[in-house]
């Protein structure tokens, strides 16, 4: 799952960041809110953490452009503001949660779970032919034993997972994963779904990632 994190406190950005990624989610990090507009314009993200008080453009304005956008992109408010009109202007601006500092983790990684839920979704497993893949413990299981997952081995199965059957491609799993602007070449996906694939053999599963010349992977059961 990939965030996007705006968040003008560096050293609270870089401290929410640690703890994102320590949960096995890809994070952008930016520090002002025109280049949360630019990065939600161009990135694939699963959910958007903003805060209000942002130089150049404030949280609730991007939250009010992305919304008259059309988008339904899930978004966490973050903010030292803690007045009920506050809250009620954010949330009437169409966010999904709002969450005053300070905070626990805990509390800021249970937002973003409940906002991020939708249909199948709701449950904190995957599940594809003898292999369940469990979100919250970050392990690929099957009848014959688990495996915990490392962070971008993680997203790659969830976004498989997610999608049993469909092709996902090279781009989509570096945007996704990597992000739009990553320095990291693209040969990165083949390695890590070489791992994916020594993995899924080990457990015994009834399911293979299968390689489409030119086009991507995909998650089928096989013959």
């Amino acid at each position: 799952m990939r965030i996007l994190l705006a968040e003008d406190e560096k050293a609270l950005s870089k401290a929410l960041v640690k703890i994102f990624e320590a949960n096995n989610y890809s994070i952008d990090p930016v520090y002002d809110g025109q280049e949360a507009l630019d990065y939600l314009e161009a990135g694939n993200y699963d959910v958007a953490v903003l805060d209000i008080m942002m130089p150049k453009v404030d949280g609730i304005t991007v939250l009010k452009t992305l919304r008259a956008s059309g988008s339904d992109l899930p978004v966490l408010m973050l903010t030292a503001k803690a007045e009920i009109d506050d809250k009620v202007l954010g949330l009437d601006s169409g966010a999904n949660y709002y969450l005053t500092k300070p905070f626990d983790a805990k509390e800021l990684l249970a937002a973003v779970r409940a906002i991020t839920r939708s249909g199948s979704d709701q449950d904190a497993k995957l599940k594809f032919g003898n292999i369940t893949l469990d979100r919250a413990s970050f392990e690929l299981a099957s009848p014959t034993g688990s495996v915990k997952l490392a962070n971008k081995e993680f997203q790659m199965m969830e976004l498989l997972m997610a999608r049993p059957g469909n092709v996902i491609s090279v781009d989509t799993f570096m945007d996704h994963i990597w992000g739009y602007d990553t320095d990291t070449e693209s040969n990165v996906v083949w390695v890590y779904i070489s791992y994916l694939r020594k993995k899924l053999k080990a457990l015994g599963a009834d399911v293979s990632i299968k390689a489409l010349r030119n086009a991507g992977y995909s998650l089928v059961t096989e013959e």
